[in-house]
């Protein structure tokens, strides 16, 4: 499938933001006031969507949730749309979006992650629209870590150039900030070292293939079904596939990455990249091993610790770029080309 990436943003361009899975509680508003006014500040003008409630863990009915995504995804005006964060259950949108109105359309950029993974990466294998998986509208305040890039960085950046980024070697170990008490903040805590870690032997890795990945509590439930088809998607490419674990524990990460690889989403992997987590180890098995448990037998370099996962720092990947993947003992280096 030939991928599509959207134009650049420019400054005057329009910004949608609306929630596909989970709103913003009253007592966080404020940081999406600072978030949107952070976007205008930067010259874009943003549209807040009517599914922004907080009060459940949807913002709306799925059909009012779909109808709305699709809107904005349809709007020639709409450049860009950014959810304020991910949420529990997007996958009742799923069987709602009009994909192929999505398709025809002038291609949008999406970008978000955790549940939005299952919006996204459908959306990619689907129609051939690039996605980013990075940070999202409520982590948009941040700044950026040294040697990565934010969401905005991707969708501003001119076609054909290289995205380079590399791990900062530093994350953050527990907790979260209280976005109701400091809403402003733009520090990350990063106060633990580490980089990252090749799980299935040593040596070098330098590899190259088309990005495509999210979230493994999320996608596994669509795994096998024509919304994760990654074999017609890479079409006799190489893929570089990237998963991450939000909070089950080590035995449900293991059957769902063994349910992934026997539905065929890693058939095309060159590499699996593996997000850092917090997620629970079982008592007899630990989260790197039910990673090599499912995945070792693909016989692929896995490379875990990378920030695309649910501990911070992120790291922006997009669905469907060329990328090139060099771990050594001496660099860490994900390069994409949005060509």
């Amino acid at each position: 499938m030939d991928v599509r990436y959207p134009r650049p943003l420019r400054p005057g361009d329009r910004i949608g933001v609306t929630s596909p899975s989970s709103g913003v509680p009253e007592r966080l508003r404020g940081r999406l006031d600072v978030a949107v006014r952070d976007l205008q500040a930067r010259g874009y003008e943003v549209v807040v969507g009517r599914c922004m409630d907080g009060s459940t863990h949807i913002s709306a009915p799925a059909a009012e949730r779909a109808a709305e995504l699709t809107g904005m995804l349809t709007d020639p005006t709409i450049r860009a749309v950014v959810p304020p964060w991910g949420g529990e259950t997007a996958v009742d949108l799923l069987h709602l979006l009009d994909f192929e109105a999505i398709g025809r359309a002038e291609p949008t950029w999406v970008a978000g992650w955790s549940d939005i993974s299952t919006l996204i990466t459908p959306l990619t294998l689907l129609t051939g629209v690039a996605t980013v998986h990075g940070n999202n509208l409520m982590d948009t305040p941040y700044r950026t870590p040294e040697g990565l890039l934010s969401w905005l960085d991707v969708v501003t950046a001119a076609p054909g150039e290289p995205l380079a980024q590399t791990p900062p070697g530093r994350h953050r170990s527990t907790g979260w900030d209280d976005y109701a008490l400091h809403p402003e903040v733009r520090d990350l805590t990063l106060d633990t070292a580490g980089g990252w870690t090749r799980l299935d032997g040593t040596g070098d890795v330098d590899v190259e293939g088309r990005l495509i990945g999210g979230c493994i509590e999320t996608l596994v439930n669509v795994a096998g079904t024509r919304l994760l088809d990654t074999r017609a998607f890479a079409e006799g490419d190489d893929l570089l596939v990237y998963v991450e674990a939000c909070e089950d524990n080590a035995f449900t990460i293991c059957r769902n990455l063994h349910g992934m690889r026997l539905a065929g989403f890693f058939d095309r992997a060159a590499a699996v990249l593996v997000g850092r987590t917090k997620a629970p180890d079982a008592p007899t098995l630990s989260q790197t091993e039910a990673v090599l448990d499912a995945l070792g037998p693909l016989g692929v370099p896995i490379v875990a610790d990378v920030e695309c996962g649910h501990v911070p720092p992120y790291l922006a990947l997009v669905n469907g770029a060329r990328g090139r993947v060099v771990h050594t003992a001496a660099r860490s280096e994900i390069v994409q080309t949005l060509d």
